[in-house]
C-alpha cells in the first residue's frame, strides 16, 4: 500500500534524511518558499537518492505558476511554459522546475491536449510514468510523498506503471523505450501487468519521432551492459520496430568458430565495447547486420562473404533513419566496412602504410577497439589476437615517421604538376597524384619535389620508360 505522505519516519526515508543538495538547488528551494510556494524534489532525483545512487538531475515541482517563477529568479528560461516547465540557472548548474498540473487527453502520443495547473503534489504525481518516478520529497519538512507505492517498488526492485499501464504507454509512446532502459539501468524486473501492456502497446513506438527514439537508445547504449535492454527490446517486439536490421540477426546461425548466433554475438560485442566511446559501441552493435542478407549455407558451414559491405550500407541507412549526426554516422559506417581486416606478420612496411591510408590513421584506435569487442564477443575467445597488437605497433612506427599517407601529404600538388609539366586541368592530374602516392607508400624516400616530378614525367601517356 502507498505510504501516507506525512507518515514517513527518518529511518524509512533512508538516504533522503541526510541528503545534501547543491548550493543552486538550495537557492531554488529558498526562492520558492520565500515566495510562499511549495518546493519538492521530484522524480529520478528522489528515486536515485533512495537507491543510494548518484543524482544526475535535480528536478523540482511547485505550486507557483511559470510566470511567477520567472519573476523570482534572475536567470530563467521558459522551455515549456504551457506545460509548466521553467529552467532556473545558478552558476554553471541548471534546474528544471515544473508547476503541479493535471493533464488532459493525449492526442499525439507525446503532449496532452490541455494542461491545468493545480496546488496538489499528489495529483501531479499521479500523471507520471512509473511509480519509482512518482515520488516527491520536501527537504525542509523531510516529507516524502508517495501516492503510488513507489518506495515499495524500489525495495522490491520492480518497475511498475502508475495507474493503468496501457494508458501510460498510449499517452507517450517513448515510455515504452524508457521502461526498457530503466529496467536495464536499475536491474529491475518489470511488473507483469506493465510488461503485458508494453507488448500490447509496442506498435505505438512508430508514432514517436526518430530523434526521441535515438536519444533513448543512446541512453541505453551508455549502460555498462546494454545487452539486457536490447534483449528486452527483442522480447517485447520493440526491436523490430526501432532496429529491424538488428532484429533480423536473431536466429541467424554462424560457423563453428562462433558460440552464438549473429544477434547474441552482436549483444556480446556491444557489452565488451567501451561505454565511453559511443562510435565504437555503435559499430560493435551494427558490425554484423549485413550477415543475414549475405549468408550462404553449404553442407559444411555458413559463409558471409562481403557482409561488411552490406553492413556498411545498412548501418548508414539505419543511422540516417534515426537522424544521427552526419559525422557519427559516417564514422560508424566506415568502421563496419573495415572491421574484417586481416593482418599478417608478412606484411611489408608499404602494406602497413596502405592499410593506414585505407582506414584513415584517425580511425585506427576505434577500429582496434571494435575488433577487440568483436573478438571477445565471439564466445570462444579470451583475448585479442597478438597479431593485432603487432599491427598497432607497426602503425605507430609509421605514424611517428610522418610518412605520406594521402595525396595531401605529397611534396607536390596538382598546381605543381600543371605548371612544371605544362598540363591542363583534368582527370590526368588526379591519376598522376594517385600514382605518385602509390610509389611513395612503397618507397617513402621518393617524397621529394624533384623525385616526384621525375616520376610524374615518366608516367605521362606516351612517355617512354
Amino acid at each position: 500500500m502507498p505510504s501516507s505522505p506525512s507518515s514517513a519516519s527518518s529511518s524509512a526515508l533512508g538516504a533522503l534524511a541526510t541528503l545534501r543538495l547543491p548550493a543552486g538547488a538550495e537557492s531554488v528551494i529558498d526562492g520558492i518558499r520565500d515566495a510562499g510556494g511549495q518546493a519538492y524534489l521530484v522524480g529520478g532525483a528522489v528515486r536515485d537518492a533512495l537507491l543510494g545512487r548518484a543524482i544526475r538531475d535535480w528536478d523540482f515541482a511547485t505550486d507557483l505558476p511559470p510566470t511567477r517563477l520567472a519573476e523570482l529568479f534572475r536567470r530563467t528560461h521558459l522551455v515549456g511554459a504551457q506545460f509548466g516547465t521553467v529552467l532556473v540557472s545558478f552558476d554553471d548548474e541548471t534546474y528544471q522546475v515544473t508547476t503541479f498540473r493535471r493533464d488532459g487527453v493525449y492526442v499525439d502520443s507525446r503532449h496532452p491536449e490541455s494542461v491545468e495547473f493545480t496546488d496538489s503534489i499528489e495529483e501531479d504525481l499521479t500523471r507520471r510514468d512509473f511509480t519509482i518516478n512518482a515520488l516527491a520529497y520536501d527537504p525542509r519538512a523531510r516529507r516524502l510523498v508517495d501516492p503510488s507505492g513507489g518506495r515499495d517498488d524500489l525495495q522490491a526492485r520492480r518497475l511498475r506503471a502508475v495507474g493503468d499501464p496501457e494508458t501510460r504507454f498510449r499517452e507517450d509512446g517513448l515510455r515504452l523505450l524508457r521502461a526498457v532502459r530503466l529496467a536495464s539501468q536499475l536491474e529491475f524486473e518489470i511488473d507483469l501487468a506493465t510488461l503485458r501492456a508494453l507488448v500490447l502497446c509496442a506498435p505505438g513506438i512508430s508514432r514517436i519521432s526518430p530523434e526521441r527514439v535515438r536519444e533513448e537508445l543512446t541512453k541505453l547504449l551508455e549502460l555498462p551492459r546494454p545487452s539486457s535492454g536490447l534483449l528486452l527490446l527483442l522480447e517485447t517486439g520493440l526491436l523490430r520496430r526501432v532496429l529491424p536490421e538488428l532484429d533480423g540477426c536473431y536466429g541467424v546461425t554462424q560457423n563453428p568458430h562462433h558460440a552464438y548466433d549473429v544477434f547474441f554475438h552482436s549483444l556480446a560485442a556491444v557489452d565488451r565495447s567501451p561505454a565511453d566511446r559511443p562510435v565504437v559501441r555503435l559499430a560493435a552493435l551494427y558490425h554484423d547486420i549485413g550477415k543475414p542478407v549475405s549468408r550462404v549455407v553449404s553442407e559444411e558451414t555458413a559463409t558471409f562473404y562481403g557482409h561488411q559491405f552490406d553492413g556498411e550500407r545498412l548501418a548508414d541507412a539505419l543511422m540516417r533513419r534515426l537522424r544521427y549526426p552526419t559525422d557519427e554516422r559516417t564514422r560508424v559506417a566506415h568502421l563496419v566496412r573495415h572491421h574484417m581486416f586481416h593482418y599478417m606478420p608478412e606484411w611489408t612496411d608499404g602494406a602497413v602504410r596502405r592499410f593506414l591510408r585505407q582506414i584513415g590513421p584517425e580511425n585506427l584506435s576505434d577500429l582496434v577497439g571494435m575488433r577487440a569487442a568483436d573478438t571477445l564477443g565471439n564466445g570462444l575467445r579470451r583475448r585479442l589476437a597478438p597479431e593485432v597488437e603487432e599491427l598497432q605497433r607497426r602503425c605507430a612506427r609509421v605514424l611517428e615517421q610522418e610518412n605520406a599517407l594521402s595525396v595531401r601529404d605529397l611534396a607536390v600538388g596538382g598546381a605543381d604538376l600543371m605548371r612544371e609539366l605544362d598540363l591542363a586541368p583534368g582527370p590526368i592530374i588526379g591519376r598522376l597524384l594517385h600514382h605518385l602516392l602509390e610509389l611513395v607508400l612503397e618507397e617513402p624516400e621518393l617524397n621529394t619535389r624533384d623525385a616526384l616530378l621525375g616520376e610524374a614525367r615518366k608516367a605521362l601517356p606516351g612517355t617512354s620508360t
